[in-house]
């Protein structure tokens, strides 16, 4: 059984959610004015914090070496994973924190405060009510009334589940490739729905006693690519008037990934119509007259949801990763310092190389917090704001953040979680220790919900542009901003030097990929896409942990340094000093690597690679 020791940095959320993030101006607006306030933070996490402790951590070893297993056409989870699911919803951690609607509910920002501490004890298990979330979402902005009735109530109280169905096996990535069909039925929103499905996570499994999968496929005659894909509601049980499972809705699971990680989560291939007696609701309106539908638009308010929400996965396992080889570096004792070589063996936290690694993952993992907690702070705004500019502002940030949190916090985490490993030694790679699984469990999370690749040219040649241009130049004036504001406080004066001077080659970066699509040049936006994402993430990432840095400095200053708080501040000063230093002045390489504009991964002949 692996090791497992749940230490997760709860003064670390804490400080987030109660010092650093303007939780009061959130908790005044009417939708939680009445419900909330600062105080009730810590009742909430530390609730949160003692289920994943004692619910989740001690069945981590059925979720790794049992996992969710294909037996005889179904999917059989461990009956632990029943106990920690009702645990999950009494203690209304899972779906039900979804609906928006509902008066009292939480602030997306708590809410997923909540997930990435579930998340960092017990991967796997996030996905039975995660999907669910992001599918109550799209029926309650996008579904009529009578789906809602329909469908909402057991989704939310978690006696559903729900899913996501795009990929296929000839399309991946590309969606518009997609050939599942839709065929109108005598009854006016149901359709005969026929194709296959692969990858869907949770896509069959014995936690719930129905799950509600909500399926891209194209109506009869709808054009082809994106812009004829519709949405459906596909039951796998058909749903009666008075909301209860009615007969089997032909969606057959015809096998399960064997996977390096996540094995309690089940990937699913689903096959719908094999019987010809599938069907499912249409959420919105038919394809119009030119062949366009509705669907892909309707499916983004459920994919920027799971695209966040994996962005919490790439955290959780970072973090605890972190925490888990901070105390195996603490107690393991070999080599001599460096300053005495003749002098007595030493913990390995004293030797520079180990205390490089660890300050990498200790301030990348909590820049990558800043980011994505900011992210949910803008997300709620733009939700719950009663200032129509500050919602657009809001929605905004969140939209040109998502992809930043997706890609960066993810593509971080395997190598974060190596570094992780490397402390350890040998050991690392010994499933007696938690952070072999961590690294199984965490590669997927950059493949999910569009890969990483995906998410840079979402980010680049997307949200980059959206309100021409409009929004990409709040995000530049608030990072400028930040830096003219701040650069000479003291203490600070290389850090801001630092961002000032990544500023303008972030700049720079965006000024020469305009030069290039001037050229003819429309290559060097794909060839150089996920660079100039990693850019930005740090770019962005270095203004709020020095946001971070600059509070923790002023809290030092007013509690001493004998105040039981003083070292906790310190690192975090530390952190975000190291941040700039270290990560954010790589922006400068990128910046000249793409003036370069080195081809030859393009030009040469695909024979050259061997």
């Amino acid at each position: 059984m692996a090791i497992t020791n749940f230490l997760y940095d709860m003064r670390e959320v804490k400080f987030v959610l109660k010092e650093w993030l303007d939780m009061e101006k959130l908790f005044s607006l009417p939708a939680y004015r009445d419900y909330y306030g600062v105080d009730d933070v810590d009742p909430i996490v530390d609730t949160t914090f003692k289920i994943a402790r004692d619910i989740l951590g001690p069945i981590a070893k059925d979720t790794d070496q049992i996992g969710a297993r294909f037996i005889d056409g179904q999917v059989v989870t461990p009956d632990s994973f029943k106990k920690a699911m009702a645990t999950i919803n009494e203690a209304g951690l899972g779906a039900s924190n979804a609906d928006r609607e509902v008066e009292g509910h939480l602030p997306y920002t708590i809410y997923l405060a909540n997930l990435e501490i579930l998340a960092a004890d017990n991967l796997s298990i996030i996905a039975y009510w995660g999907l669910s979330s992001g599918a109550i979402s799209v029926i309650q902005q996008h579904g009529s009334e009578y789906l809602k009735q329909k469908f909402l109530p057991k989704l939310i109280s978690g006696e559903w589940g729900g899913t996501m169905n795009l990929t296929e096996a000839g399309a991946g990535s590309d969606v518009g490739a997609n050939v599942t069909k839709a065929f109108p039925t005598e009854t006016p929103g149901v359709y005969k729905i026929k194709g296959n499905k692969i990858f869907i996570t949770t896509g069959d499994n014995d936690t719930v006693e129905n799950i509600v999968h909500m399926v891209l496929a194209r109506v009869e005659g709808a054009r082809d690519g994106v812009a004829g894909l519709s949405l459906f509601i596909v039951p796998k049980y058909w749903v009666e008037d008075d909301g209860s499972p009615g007969n089997f809705n032909d969606v057959i699971c015809t096998g399960v990934e064997e996977k390096m990680g996540v094995h309690g989560q089940p990937t699913c291939s689903l096959s719908y119509g094999e019987n010809n007696e599938c069907y499912g609701y249409l959420i919105g309106d038919p394809p119009d007259e030119k062949g366009r539908a509705q669907g892909i638009a309707q499916m983004f308010t459920m994919m920027n949801e799971e695209r966040l929400i994996t962005s919490f996965q790439g955290l959780s396992s970072s973090s605890e990763a972190f925490l888990q080889a901070r105390d195996y570096a603490k107690q393991r004792i070999q080599g001599t310092k460096t300053t005495d070589p003749k002098g007595p063996k030493v913990r390995i936290i004293e030797h520079e190389d180990i205390r490089r690694m660890l300050m990498v993952q200790k301030a990348t993992t909590e820049a990558m917090r800043a980011l994505i907690m900011k992210t949910c702070y803008y997300l709620d705004l733009a939700h719950d704001s009663e200032d129509p500019e500050e919602r657009r502002f809001a929605e905004g940030m969140f939209q040109i953040s998502n992809p930043m949190c997706k890609a960066y916090a993810t593509d971080q985490a395997w190598l974060l979680i190596r570094d992780a490993i490397q402390t350890f030694g040998g050991y690392g790679v010994c499933t007696e220790y938690e952070v072999e699984s961590l690294a199984r469990d965490v590669k997927v999370s950059s493949i999910w919900e569009g890969t990483n690749y995906v998410q840079s040219l979402d980010l680049i040649g997307r949200k980059f542009t959206m309100e021409k241009g409009q929004v990409y130049k709040n995000w530049i004036t608030d990072i400028s901003t930040f830096i003219e504001n701040n650069k000479n406080k003291a203490g600070f004066e290389k850090e801001f030097e630092i961002m000032s001077e990544a500023l303008a080659d972030f700049q720079g970066i965006m000024q020469q990929l305009q030069k290039y699509g001037q050229e003819g040049k429309n290559q060097m936006l794909p060839l150089f896409a996920t660079r100039m994402l990693d850019a930005a993430s740090q770019l962005y990432c270095g203004r709020l942990i020095l946001d971070q840095g600059l509070l923790a400095a002023g809290k030092l200053q007013e509690l001493g340094d004998y105040h039981y708080d003083a070292k906790f501040y310190r690192g975090k000063v530390a952190s975000a000093s190291f941040y700039v230093k270290n990560v954010v002045s790589q922006i400068g390489f990128v910046r000249k690597v793409f003036e370069i504009g080195d081809t030859s991964a393009i030009d040469m002949d695909e024979e050259c690679f061997g």
